[in-house]
């Protein structure tokens, strides 16, 4: 009898483990239910506050057919988000109250992340967009939270959804602390939300664009799990430099960009005298960012992050309904991005740029390198030549071949020798004809993607 109960004992436990996001060992990369795991994510911030239950479940099914992992999406949304109902006509708090949320608003927001674990998408959810902290000259506000009301409601939030297989916790909502005030209040909410986990939850803070993302206030938070950058809409910043110094930090924090310039956004918010972001804009920051160090990346999309349709004031210009823009180029290609970092082992990849002496071009002809142990990936932006420093990597021989960001598909080099400095020539170069350079120890015969 008591062989069969430890039986019983050891079979539900081994059956019910949640599974659960963690830090490797390295602390360079998620992991979840203890796999490498790659983070490509859509800005939704208006999923839980502007879809109803049938359109939520056309975005998330044709973003899990597109082989996103992410959807970054806020409780306390943007835009009114506290005043103005959601689909079904309600709003989150009781007399803008964070200690009295509305229980038919959050029965919606529990459906839409039951539906998207259904299609295997993850909710990095964000509690309140930052304009709830403190009023600015661009959120409508209003202020509601203070140190004590924000772990009153982050706990509850948290306590609500501990169980949840599919949460990553984000606090900030696009906002830089002003001061020692909003630390706390974003502290405040960190060390709930870890309280109410038992100290499971993997939590980091969306800000505005700056230097060092959210390491510039909360690096040495015990609660911050990985760092977060946004890069703002402006093209061809350099923010794998951003990346890099966030990556050299102590202690040593994955890091990845959760809001780089989106595809069909207005350039710098200036459309007319700059244009309008495309497929090769997102596909180069995917690329430079990844190379840099980011454990992983975040699409966005300016029709989507507003779900914009008819029935919702434009904001900045979309041209789209969200249902159309989820068929964007840049949209596409993103499987691409996702299915060449999977395609090789994942944990042990580092930046280097010392494989490559063509370190110093502008962000539009930017050559960024990474590697593993046996394999390596060089993005040439603009499909300029380069040449790298052989030996980098193990094998007395290796597999060469061209990997286009574009379609995903792959032009032979053939084998070469790891020695020397070989130089590479993409098979085509200009504006929009970026390619990944792919080297890999011929011994181990990796798949191509």
């Amino acid at each position: 009898m008591r062989k069969l109960l430890s039986v019983a004992l050891f079979l539900f436990f081994t059956t019910h483990v949640v599974a659960q996001f963690t830090i490797s060992a390295n602390k360079r990369f998620l992991l979840k239910d203890g796999k490498p795991f790659f983070w490509l994510g859509d800005t939704g911030w208006e999923l839980f506050h502007r879809l109803t239950r049938e359109e939520a479940d056309q975005y998330l099914k044709r973003r899990s057919e597109q082989g996103f992992s992410i959807i970054q999406a806020v409780v306390l949304a943007e835009f009114d988000g506290l005043h103005t109902p959601d689909a079904n006509g309600d709003i989150p708090l009781i007399d803008d109250d964070p200690a009295k949320p509305d229980e038919s608003y959050f029965q919606h927001v529990d459906y839409i992340i039951d539906k998207a674990a259904s299609y295997n998408i993850n909710i990095a959810i964000l509690p309140t967009w930052g304009d709830k902290v403190f009023k600015d000259h661009w959120g409508k506000g209003p202020e509601i939270f203070n140190e004590q009301n924000a772990s009153v409601y982050a706990g509850w939030l948290a306590k609500r959804y501990k169980d949840k297989t599919n949460i990553i916790w984000i606090l900030g909502g696009d906002r830089a602390p002003r001061g020692e005030h909003d630390i706390a209040i974003w502290r405040a909410m960190g060390k709930a939300i870890m309280k109410a986990t038992n100290n499971k939850a993997i939590i980091s803070f969306h800000p505005q664009p700056n230097n060092l993302g959210s390491a510039e206030w909360f690096h040495k938070e015990e609660w911050l799990a990985f760092n977060m950058f946004q890069t703002g809409h402006c093209r061809e910043t350099p923010v794998y430099n951003q990346i890099q110094a966030a990556y050299n930090l102590q202690p040593v924090k994955p890091v990845l960009d959760a809001e780089p310039i989106y595809e069909d956004h207005p350039v710098c918010f200036n459309a007319r005298e700059l244009g309008t972001s495309n497929a090769l804009d997102v596909r180069r920051s995917a690329y430079l960012d990844l190379f840099a160090g980011a454990f992983g990346h975040t699409y966005g999309c300016h029709d989507i992050w507003q779900m914009y349709s008819p029935k919702r004031e434009a904001v900045n210009g979309p041209h789209v309904y969200w249902q159309e823009a989820m068929e964007l180029p840049g949209a596409n290609q993103m499987i691409y991005v996702k299915k060449l970092m999977e395609s090789h082992p994942y944990l042990d990849r580092v930046p280097d740029q010392s494989i490559i002496k063509e370190n110093d071009y502008v962000p539009a002809e930017r050559i960024q390198a990474t590697r593993g142990k046996d394999f390596l990936f060089i993005y040439t932006t603009a499909g300029r030549s380069f040449h790298v420093n052989m030996g980098k990597i193990s094998g007395t021989e290796l597999q060469a071949y061209w990997y286009n960001p574009r379609n995903g598909q792959t032009s032979d080099i053939g084998k070469i020798v790891n020695k020397g400095v070989l130089a590479f020539k993409p098979p085509s170069s200009g504006y929009g004809q970026d390619w990944v350079l792919v080297l890999d120890d011929a011994s181990k015969k990796y798949s191509k993607p």
